[in-house]
């Protein structure tokens, strides 16, 4: 057993964060770099339809290519991160992660752009899987859930600083958010000298493995919450990352440090509301948090869709930010608890494959949809708005009172 592993057993009982412990330091910046590659360049997108004369679909892409290594590498690099480790897994995603995405910043063309983001998209793929198998692994208990709380709250504070230092950034030149990547570069040098493999169980057959794994993956509560993340993500990364910044620049004519500011709303109510987690895990279970989570999401979307002016806009995404700080939290303790040390790359591996799909294909149906279903994109998006806030209202609301039930 490693020194980070037995302080965080002689103070699991507390439910205090272990803040002695160098493992917490990786897994925190770890999920840092996981979060930044969107939230970090969204209020600049209007920027690079002038800088590489592209239409609303072709910003999209630069979202897409982004998430779709993870939809289907995720659960590989689980698999992986279970069979050999997670610090030979971990480190080397965080270096692509860092040159891929400061390589944008030198981008002569739009396709170099997509290559790029795509690279970026393999070192981003398992990082946020990885920190919360990490939490699994060296906390217990009621540690963990304070553990995971407190990431939640870091995960938003730093998409609530993103947005408004890409925003700033941007303000200089469509690159310079992309430059900003190169810490991921620093946070892998950080975690080949201080993270330790944590101990795990004896891996079996790879056929065993995988018969395990599948017999977790089909029961009804992992289907639910994979369905359910696949939801969130889908319309977050679709109307809130992507239509909204788009939506802002053409209705209200923001610039990119307004609309960072705008999106910051989303992540300084998540921080606020995942760093109490847990003491809200004490009131309802997981899957309830998760229903409510879905309320306070559609109400947020028909928020924005009523609000005059960007200022109620900001206000609305509160809520949003609200489900957020409740609904992460719900579902990787869910995940990290069903299943052995053994599985649990490999289950956080395909829960973030369904996270990835919902952030690839998002962006796509929004922008697509607004462009081609309608007279004006602007006019789209706020159909699209409505029509997923009552969408997941109802389903949230029709949730809760099942479960309760």
């Amino acid at each position: 057993m490693s020194i980070d592993e037995d302080e965080a057993e002689s103070d699991g009982a507390s439910g205090s964060i272990p803040w002695h412990s160098s493992a917490l330091y990786v897994i925190l910046s770890s999920s840092l770099m996981g979060v930044m590659g969107v939230s970090l360049i969204s209020p600049v997108l209007p920027e690079l339809r002038a800088a590489f004369e592209i239409t609303d679909a072709q910003v999209g892409l630069v979202i897409t290519v982004y998430t779709l290594p993870g939809v289907f590498l995720t659960p590989f690099i689980g698999l992986l991160a279970d069979r050999i480790g997670r610090r030979r897994v971990i480190i080397p995603l965080l270096f692509i992660f860092g040159i891929g995405g400061a390589g944008i910043a030198f981008a002569s063309s739009f396709a170099e752009v997509l290559a790029l983001r795509f690279l970026q998209g393999i070192g981003a793929s398992a990082l946020v899987t990885l920190a919360v198998t990490l939490i699994g692994d060296f906390y217990d208990g009621a540690q963990r859930n304070a553990v995971m709380g407190f990431n939640g709250s870091m995960l938003g504070t730093g998409a609530a600083l993103y947005p408004l230092v890409g925003g700033a950034l941007g303000g200089i030149r469509w690159s310079a958010p992309f430059l900003f990547f190169g810490i991921g570069i620093l946070v892998g040098i950080v975690a080949a000298v201080a993270l330790e493999e944590p101990a795990a169980d004896q891996p079996s057959s790879v056929g065993v493995y995988l018969g395990r794994l599948r017999d977790v993956a089909v029961l009804p509560e992992a289907i639910a919450i994979f369905g359910a993340i696949f939801v969130v993500f889908f319309v977050f990364y679709g109307a809130v990352q992507t239509a909204l910044p788009l939506l802002l620049s053409d209705e209200f004519d923001l610039s990119s440090s307004q609309i960072g500011l705008t999106l910051a709303m989303v992540s300084v109510a998540s921080a606020t509301v995942s760093s109490q987690y847990g003491r809200i895990s004490q009131w309802r279970t997981a899957p309830e948090l998760v229903a409510l989570g879905f309320v306070a999401y559609g109400t947020s979307l028909l928020g924005v869709w009523l609000a005059p002016s960007p200022v109620f806009v900001g206000v609305a995404l509160l809520a949003f930010g609200v489900g957020f700080g409740i609904v992460m939290p719900s579902i990787d303790t869910t995940v990290v608890t069903l299943v052995s040390s053994e599985l649990r790359a490999g289950m956080m591996g395909m829960r973030t494959s369904m996270l990835r799909l919902g952030q690839t294909l998002g962006p796509v149906a929004f922008t697509f949809i607004a462009e081609a279903g309608f007279a004006t994109s602007s006019g789209g998006y706020r159909v699209l708005l409505v029509v997923s806030g009552v969408i997941v209202l109802i389903s949230g609301v029709g949730g809760y009172l099942l479960l309760r039930r």
